[in-house]
């Protein structure tokens, strides 16, 4: 099972400026062509999705390609990590930090665990985000068969036939959290999915939610 298929989230990008150290130049420029390549397939999917169908042979082709970028962009992120620690924005400028974090936000869960200590220090130092941070931190849950925090992944419903929150805690309390790490109120971030939020409605959907998770949490594990 293709995981991008149905989980989504989106990420954050700042108009901030920062002074870069030209040490840097080198690795900058490549891990500038490592975000042309994660963004590369992704940036078709709605598009391929639209025209050929959800359960389509090109979609199919298009994960599949978009997986082989992944594997070569993450061998080449894990060398600069392991050559120079984690470069925030101080030392590479904002967009080729941000790759860096893309491409682990993209791994799988031993990788995203095992970096996820890094991104919390750099978020502390000021050189990372703290709403991509947020981000890496829903992913990690769901795939643990956790509940998120922050409402920031989002699944294909085979039952409904519709995008939907996967679980979250204490969903009253939401915005409060998002707000406190410079993420948008929950109801514009779902709306991108045609999903209206109603706390109440969620709470009630909950259970069922959790279930076909659960199941696909599964299939994954299987496969």
């Amino acid at each position: 099972m293709r995981i991008g298929t149905f989980l989504f989230s989106v990420f954050i990008f700042s108009n901030s400026t920062f002074a870069q150290d030209t040490t840097y130049h080198s690795v900058t420029q490549q891990l500038l062509k490592i975000d042309e390549l994660d963004q590369r397939y992704r940036n078709q999917i709605e598009f391929i999705e639209t025209k050929y169908g959800r359960e389509s042979k090109e979609l199919q082709s298009l994960f599949n390609d978009m997986n082989f970028g992944d594997s070569i962009n993450l061998t080449q992120v894990e060398s600069i990590i392991k050559k120079y620690g984690w470069l925030g924005y101080d030392k590479i400028g904002y967009q080729a930090s941000t790759a860096l974090f893309m491409v682990i936000q993209h791994s799988k869960l031993s990788i995203q665990e095992k970096y996820l200590p890094l991104i919390k220090e750099a978020v502390k130092s000021g050189n990372a985000n703290a709403s991509n941070l947020a981000l890496l931190e829903d992913r990690i849950a769901v795939f643990q068969g956790k509940m998120q925090t922050y409402g920031s992944q989002l699944f294909w419903s085979k039952a409904t036939n519709a995008y939907i929150i996967l679980p979250l805690s204490d969903p009253e309390n939401v915005d409060k959290r998002r707000a406190e790490v410079g993420l948008q109120p929950i109801s514009d971030y779902v709306s991108k999915w045609n999903i209206k939020w109603d706390v109440e409605e969620y709470k009630n959907k909950l259970p069922k939610i959790s279930i076909e998770w659960q199941s696909i949490l599964k299939q994954i594990i299987v496969e």
